[in-house]
């Protein structure tokens, strides 16, 4: 885990415009029932881990964490999502504790030169001398020596989570091109078909009137969709007549795996050219039109073109089931008491 991301998160850069975002409203109702305002933190204990004593200052800010949008909204969270990002926060604080906690066991150690980089970096965060002079006496009690210690945390944590998680959690090319050779369902092309389309849509459960009406449109659409001689004026035309919510895009709908499309489109796509517009497209009571820009047949993604983001992927996975690994082995042997 990068550093930037401890120095932010776990010394609470962003602590004091949270707090004062979250306590210009009294209530912890925001005025919409969408989004719940987290409450302000006080210093009130929550949990104990191993007899030490997290407060709420540590569960908001992982709260913010998991939901970092929150603070373009006046410190809200959606109200559906908000036993989950709270459960969610308070599990992650404890862990944060017992690494910190299992790092000082083994006698890690932070050189002198990585705290005094680690703390220059943290300061230019600060707009400017009074705001880090605010944020010391709201935070640290006017310490810097606080400071320090709250740094030299973040940095014991990613150290060993760099050793016990990062390190490990390490994909070789070898090891890539294992998966991809036994996993070919996961990498197969399917037979797809790139188009952009027009609709007519007639009302639900509409009338004879209004069905001969949509016929009427459906055949102007025709007549002015073949008029067209590219990708741009099919697209354009159909921004100005589509009644698909495809038409925001130039009634793109990229390349679609033919076991998505309609039988009646398919049906006619296979007969069609790259550049050719169909006819119209009866599909219950809709119409479509059709323009083929491109039939990709169905194959293999070659290793070359998915190893970077395979090789990504499989970190990340690898990396969740490191960390709950080591949450799992931490939390074993330890008393976790919330309060």
């Amino acid at each position: 885990m990068k550093t930037q991301l401890f120095i932010l998160m776990a010394v609470l850069a962003a602590a004091m415009p949270l707090a004062g975002q979250v306590a210009s409203h009294e209530s912890t109702v925001a005025a919409t029932t969408q989004n719940v305002a987290v409450q302000a933190p006080s210093g009130k204990p929550v949990v104990k881990v191993n007899g030490v004593v997290l407060t709420d200052r540590d569960l908001t800010r992982e709260m913010f964490t998991i939901f970092p949008y929150a603070r373009q909204h006046n410190g809200g969270v959606p109200k559906a999502m908000e036993d989950d990002i709270r459960r969610g926060a308070m599990k992650m604080m404890e862990f944060e504790e017992l690494v910190y906690q299992e790092a000082v066991r083994r006698g890690l150690t932070v050189p002198p030169e990585r705290m005094q980089k680690a703390e220059t970096e943290f300061r230019k965060q600060f707009r400017s001398p009074d705001q880090y002079a605010a944020y010391l006496k709201e935070e640290c009690d006017g310490s810097r020596l606080v400071l320090r210690k709250k740094i030299r945390r973040s940095l014991l944590i990613e150290q060993l989570l760099k050793s016990d998680v990062d390190q490990r959690a390490a994909i070789s090319l070898v090891q890539e091109k294992a998966y991809f050779d036994k996993h070919p369902d996961e990498f197969k092309i399917p037979e797809s078909y790139a188009i952009q389309t027009i609709s007519v849509l007639p009302p639900a459960n509409a009338n004879a009137a209004q069905l001969k009406e949509a016929r009427q449109r459906a055949d102007s659409a025709i007549k002015q969709a073949k008029a067209t001689k590219n990708y741009e004026e099919f697209g354009m035309l159909a921004e100005k007549i589509s009644e698909d919510d495809w038409r925001v895009m130039m009634g793109d709908r990229k390349a679609m795996d033919i076991a998505t499309l309609p039988p009646e489109v398919t049906k006619v796509v296979r007969g069609m050219k790259e550049g050719e517009v169909s006819d119209l497209i009866q599909v219950g009571t809709a119409y479509t039109i059709v323009r083929l820009n491109a039939h990709i047949p169905a194959g293999m993604k070659k290793f070359a073109d998915v190893k970077d983001d395979l090789r990504k992927q499989m970190q990340k996975n690898r990396t969740e089931q490191l960390r709950a690994a080591l949450d799992q082995r931490l939390r074993k042997t330890a008393k976790v008491e919330e309060l």
